[in-house]
């Protein structure tokens, strides 16, 4: 599974690989990561369909994760990749934006590795 995390903090990559060396080692999840939402959408038509799900923030400088789920939605939709935004502000005013924006799932800043890596196997 290939998955494509945006968020504007470098130390995210880090953070992933780290949780997640075991489903990397095996190949059973790849990670690309982009660190704006204009250098995601530059993967996400250079990976084509290879990606199948997409993590990315909500507050971002440029171009924010709610725009830029906008556009993946508007983009890709054969087939549509799965999008969770992730976020520091759980507000409600953010989630109903993220859902009218067609948002599969939602989280919370400090993410939770070990629920997203539950849900990952479960439903991806």
């Amino acid at each position: 599974m290939k998955i494509l995390v945006v968020d504007d903090e470098q130390d995210i990559r880090t953070l992933f690989e780290q949780r997640f060396r075991k489903e990397i080692r095996s190949q059973e999840m790849e990670f690309v990561f982009a660190f704006s939402g204009e250098e995601a959408l530059v993967c996400l038509e250079e990976m084509r369909h290879e990606t199948v799900l997409i993590l990315s923030d909500i507050n971002m400088p440029g171009m924010s994760g709610l725009a830029l789920l906008g556009k993946i939605k508007q983009s890709y939709k054969v087939p549509p990749p799965v999008v969770m935004m992730i976020t520091a502000y759980g507000n409600a005013e953010n989630l109903k934006a993220a859902q009218e924006l067609g948002a599969d799932d939602f989280l919370t800043k400090p993410i939770d590795f070990s629920a997203l890596k539950e849900k990952l196997k479960t439903k991806y």
